[in-house]
């Protein structure tokens, strides 16, 4: 296990390991990090998930059931909780539209009424810390819902454990990168107000520890445990130790009360790979003061050594992880709100309506294995071997309506596992060695793919084949392809070719960066 999430595990009721467990999320930041850590406490793991094939390159796939399933679908959800003794509940529907309440109520309400069927013995739910003192009508919409989706589990008449944690400081996770590229970014800030706020964080290590511990709470136990580390800082408090940590110069922090939590999100979304849809809910649960109420939590999962991680420490761990490249899951592994989840179309007998292609193929001088090597790192600090220009300004264009823009970068540098989220795509599928295909995530008007894949023709002989996909959603989906065309033969052309070169000028090593097409 990683220092970063290591915990002394757990066991069921009677003292005994071997609970069997079902993981909601566990495509998430948070799902993708408690699989192992149940696993590693001797429980048997079974993953609920709608796309059961982003779980199959993790390390701990052959070790767990996936089934697939909805949390919105009572029959799916029904079969799934099935013989299982602890349900963990680690999904929501935030970003999915301006009723995104209504849904996580309705999913909430459907798994509590199929746990309770389905015997259950425990739920487990991670929310967010509320202010106190604050009515809940004032709360933000983020922490509002989260706050109703654990009263619903609460009266399913299943007991229940509701943990509370407020930032959550771990290697991938979206308020560890928001303060990250924040600081490094910024030597001088211009601040919203919310930076005076105080905030008790919690470094991830903890939070599994406290998921994991709860699966073996007594019967008898059904409540809210608030969650949190041994600080209580300002986010300039954390944002200057940040700075320290990191061994960067003291960073200077101007707060501006004018700055909205709306407008705020934006300003963040510009500096960070973090979104607005995603860093708006992070900033407006810091506009009132989130600190833990009691440490109830220690009870029943006992605190380790020396307690819970300190703020300084939870950064070096997550910093170093972040170096060394083993970030195991990022905030973007869950996926993207709204994002487009039809299958790809079929070839040749697909009946779906239109369905534009650019094809393209070449011979490669270099082994097949070296141009693999160049296709797995593509992306990120890589790039996209063609016109820079032209990916950054589709970049910058997807922030300003609201997508994710091309800064999500990878979670590894060089290996690539079905469900990364890739800049502004997703990994759909890998076929290790061969085919890489993915699926896009930028804000469309319709569905998009990019496939790329090492072969050989029938002499032997490296070739590498490329292939975009774009399945157009009504008149303005048409229109978007027609006036992108004419750009074909720069960007996707000038890829294939220094994708070749690249190959073929490296073909002991790992990727390079190629000269760009002029």
């Amino acid at each position: 296990m990683s220092e970063e999430s290591e915990g002394p595990g757990g066991t069921d009721g009677d003292g005994t390991p071997g609970s069997r467990c079902l993981v909601t999320g566990a495509t998430g930041y948070i799902g993708g990090r408690l699989v192992p850590e149940l696993l590693a406490a001797g429980h048997a793991v079974r993953c609920l998930a709608r796309s059961p094939g982003r779980l199959r390159d993790h390390p701990w796939a052959a070790d767990v059931e996936v089934v697939r399933g909805d949390v919105l679908d009572a029959e799916s959800v029904g079969r799934a909780l099935q013989g299982v003794d602890v349900a963990y509940y680690l999904v929501h529907a935030l970003g999915t539209g301006r009723d995104f309440e209504a849904t996580d109520r309705r999913a909430a309400r459907t798994f509590a009424g199929q746990a309770k069927a389905a015997g259950v013995r425990r739920i487990v739910y991670l929310g967010g810390l509320t202010p106190s003192g604050v009515p809940e009508g004032e709360l933000s919409p983020h922490l509002r819902s989260r706050a109703e989706v654990g009263r619903i589990l609460l009266a399913s008449g299943v007991p229940t454990t509701v943990l509370r944690a407020a930032v959550i400081i771990g290697s991938g996770s979206a308020s560890f990168e928001m303060l990250r590229y924040l600081t490094e970014r910024l030597p001088v800030m211009v601040t919203p107000s919310w930076v005076h706020t105080r905030i008790q964080p919690v470094a991830v290590r903890d939070v599994l520890r406290a998921l994991v511990g709860s699966a073996h709470m007594p019967a008898d136990v059904s409540r809210v445990f608030d969650v949190g580390g041994p600080d209580v800082l300002t986010y300039r408090d954390m944002m200057l130790r940040y700075a320290e940590v990191a061994g960067l110069p003291r960073r200077l922090i101007l707060p501006v009360p004018m700055l909205t939590p709306g407008l705020s999100s934006h300003w963040v979304g510009l500096v960070t790979p973090v979104p607005a849809s995603i860093a708006r809910p992070l900033t407006e649960s810091l506009r009132h003061e989130v600190v833990c109420r009691d440490d109830d939590i220690e009870r029943y999962v006992p605190a380790p050594p020396g307690g819970p991680l300190g703020f300084d420490d939870a950064l070096r761990l997550a910093l170093r992880r972040v170096r060394e490249a083993r970030v195991t899951t990022r905030w973007s592994s869950a996926s993207l709100p709204g994002a487009p989840s039809d299958p790809l179309p079929t070839d040749p007998d697909w009946a779906g309506g239109s369905l534009y292609t650019d094809d393209r193929a070449l011979g490669v001088d270099a082994p097949r294995e070296a141009l693999w090597r160049v296709i797995e790192g593509i992306g990120g600090d890589n790039g996209w071997y063609s016109f820079p220009l032209a990916w950054a300004v589709r970049g910058w264009l997807d922030r300003l309506v609201g997508g994710v823009g091309l800064r999500r970068g990878r979670r590894d540098a060089a290996r690539l596992r079905a469900g990364d989220s890739l800049d502004f795509w997703r990994v759909e599928e890998i076929v290790p060695g061969r085919l890489l295909r993915l699926r896009a995530e930028m804000r469309l008007p319709g569905l998009a793919w990019l496939e790329m894949y090492a072969d050989t023709d029938d002499a032997g002989r490296t070739r590498y084949r490329q292939r975009a996909l774009f399945h157009p959603h009504g008149l303005a989906g048409h229109a978007y392809w027609w006036s992108v065309w004419p750009f074909h033969a720069v960007v996707f052309g000038g890829m294939a070719r220094n994708i070749a070169r690249a190959a073929a000028r490296t073909p002991g090593a790992g990727p390079s960066r190629p000269a760009p097409d002029a």
